[in-house]
């Protein structure tokens, strides 16, 4: 069964990438960011890709350049997430074939980066916006829209989040820190998957 949360790997290293994406995979997260500011990321990203690509979506985050674009592209990966919007980088994720996650906080980002093409919305820092927030973008954005929420959204919320209108989740820390291991990951997803589960009953 495919979830709608996305895992963010930040800080981790490409000795530790495929076995890390294993264990995700087997807990139920099959879609994988590794943040560019992680030691060598393009090499995670490749060795993720190489060994996991048909088994789950695995792409790079805080892209903020278009040359980062292809460069995740020649890595293998599949999904660009993004702190910010950039019409330009949304552009080069999609004629490279590749799921664009812009990075939005307002109406106007949203709208912006839904006509240039994004797949999905990243509503980052979600905290600041709170479920409350949210409701009220829901009301004027299009219906179809799909939006994530990443900061500040985890287990002790999903249903806050859901019932405001969030199609899904980014996790970082809850379910990765710089130095966990396979078996480490693993509990930390399958408790996220749990929570999640029971929030969408």
């Amino acid at each position: 069964m495919t979830r709608p949360l996305i895992a963010i790997l930040r800080g981790i290293t490409p000795p530790q990438a495929t076995a890390a994406c294993a264990a995700l995979i087997e807990a139920g997260i099959t879609s994988l960011e590794v943040p560019l500011n992680s030691p060598n990321a393009l090499h995670s990203i490749e060795a993720m890709a190489t060994a996991y690509g048909d088994d789950a979506t695995i792409g790079a985050g805080t892209v903020i350049s278009t040359e980062d674009v292809g460069r995740v592209k020649a890595a293998g990966g599949a999904m660009i997430v993004s702190p910010n919007v950039d019409q330009r980088v949304i552009v080069a994720t999609k004629v490279a074939g590749m799921a664009s996650w812009p990075g939005v906080l307002t109406p106007s980002e949203a709208f912006l980066a839904l006509k240039s093409g994004a797949d999905g919305l990243k509503l980052f820092p979600a905290s600041v916006i709170g479920p409350d927030g949210l409701r009220a973008y829901r009301a004027v954005l299009p219906a179809d829209s799909r939006v994530y929420a990443f900061g500040g959204a985890g287990p002790a919320n999903f249903s806050d989040w859901i019932a405001a209108g969030a199609d899904g989740f980014g996790l970082g820390s809850g379910l990765y820190a710089p130095g966990d291991g396979a078996g480490e990951i693993g509990a930390k997803a399958r408790a996220v998957v749990t929570a999640y589960d029971a929030a969408t009953l």
